[in-house]
């Protein structure tokens, strides 16, 4: 039975060979702490279906993660060479070309091992683990090798999971949006973690004539 990394633990480390601009470089994953959140981003293998469609999206909102002091680093069982390649592909040719942050080689497989996502056909199953700035991974999940995932999601989950850091003793409730957020302070409609201060939140929301919406 696979028992994954967990939730408030450290992150395990890696350095590896990464391709980012076309060339080839040494990435180690601690060089970012206390630098920057990491978001490690698994996919099967260049060139399947899926996974371009992802990992061009995810380039395309590249300022979006940018603004959040998020790094994107890729990874997947492929040689240096093979996500060079994919990177010389134009998009119509289902390569990605222009991509705004690296691909990372786990050729050996010893990161996905050590991350518990690969396959016993040796590939690497979908998985996404956001790493705060302290090294510690604050969130994870895994998917169907052919289901894609929700990069409104993700940036949702990053800037809730900042929230919290940055406002101790607060949540966020489901579907919290940074966005939609900002009204519910003013009017002091805050969830606070605390289970007796939360009930001053539940009743404001459920017994209010006009119920506080939380889609986006």
């Amino acid at each position: 039975m696979k028992t994954f990394p967990q939730i408030g633990k450290r992150a395990p480390n890696f350095v590896t060979i990464g391709v980012f601009k076309k060339r080839l470089g040494r990435i180690r994953l601690s060089d970012y702490r206390g630098k920057k959140y990491v978001m490690l981003l698994f996919y099967p293998a260049n060139f399947t279906p899926v996974s371009p469609t992802e990992l061009i999206a995810l380039s395309d909102h590249i300022s979006e993660f940018r603004k959040l002091s998020t790094q994107i680093l890729a990874v997947s069982i492929d040689s240096p060479f093979s996500h060079l390649q994919s990177l010389l592909l134009s998009r119509k040719e289902g390569g990605l070309a222009n991509l705004k942050y690296p691909l990372i080689s786990d050729l050996n497989q010893t990161i996905t091992k050590d991350y518990k996502l690969l396959t016993e056909e040796g590939l690497a199953l979908p998985g996404i683990f956001i790493i705060d700035k302290e090294g510690i991974i604050q969130y994870y999940t895994v998917n169907n090798l052919l289901c894609s995932r929700s990069i409104n999601e993700l940036i949702r989950v990053i800037e809730s999971i900042q929230y919290v850091k940055k406002n101790p003793g607060q949540a966020c409730p489901i579907n919290w949006r940074s966005s939609s957020f900002r009204n519910f302070q003013q009017d002091n409609q805050i969830l606070y973690s605390h289970p007796l201060r939360s009930k001053l939140y539940f009743k404001h929301l459920y017994s209010s004539k006009k119920k506080l919406k939380f889609y986006a």
